[in-house]
């Protein structure tokens, strides 16, 4: 590691913050605002923006091209795909700016595809799946797979990012034996995937 710090920053990286976990590598032409915490064992791949305000967890991995704007999160485990978009203003205009960004949750263990844009506000379940190219204008659910543009709601997926197939008791299960249920909430009308 480099000056002896518990983590790899790339020469051509401008990383002002020192909220950065062990084992986590920052590759060239990065910029890392002071404001911003990333856990341990990330991966930011080049020409990566993360702005004050962002948290990233442990073990996230983010590839090239991406600004992360304030009022992000990142939870454990996340994936963001090359050139993935996120914003944190619903009505932009240049130099008005409200200062009142809004808040949008990646949680543990969701994956994003290449070139998506993720609006803000929004919550990305855990274990969800975002198709590459897609837009993202309301709140996945954990373990959906959504594509499109608007992106829509295909299947479910496992952990491991399997197609789930429910027996007609609502169980399923993926090729590493990880077991799920499906659920009604009545009161919504909706439906949840939960692991067992």
């Amino acid at each position: 590691m480099i000056n002896n710090l518990p983590y790899f920053v790339h020469p051509n990286a401008l990383v002002e913050s020192t909220n950065i976990g062990a084992k986590t590598r920052i590759w060239a032409f990065v910029q890392v605002q002071k404001d911003s915490v990333i856990g341990k064992d990330c991966n930011l791949g080049n020409g990566v923006f993360v702005e004050n305000g962002v948290v990233i967890g442990d073990r996230v991995t983010i590839k090239n091209g991406i600004s992360l704007w304030e009022g992000l999160t990142l939870e454990d485990d996340v994936f963001l795909g090359p050139h993935a978009v996120f914003t944190n203003d619903m009505f932009p205009r240049s130099k008005m700016h409200s200062g009142n960004y809004l808040r949008t949750l990646i949680k543990k263990g969701a994956s994003v595809g290449a070139n998506a844009t993720v609006l803000c506000g929004l919550t990305l379940g855990s274990y969800c799946m975002i198709g590459a190219g897609s837009v993202v204008t309301k709140s996945v659910p954990d373990f959906a797979l959504v594509a499109g543009n608007p992106a829509r709601f295909m299947y479910w997926i496992s952990k491991t990012g399997e197609k789930l197939l429910f027996d007609d008791n609502g169980r399923a299960s993926d090729s590493k034996g990880g077991r799920y249920e499906i659920r009604d909430l009545t009161e919504s009308k909706t439906k949840i995937v939960i692991e067992l």
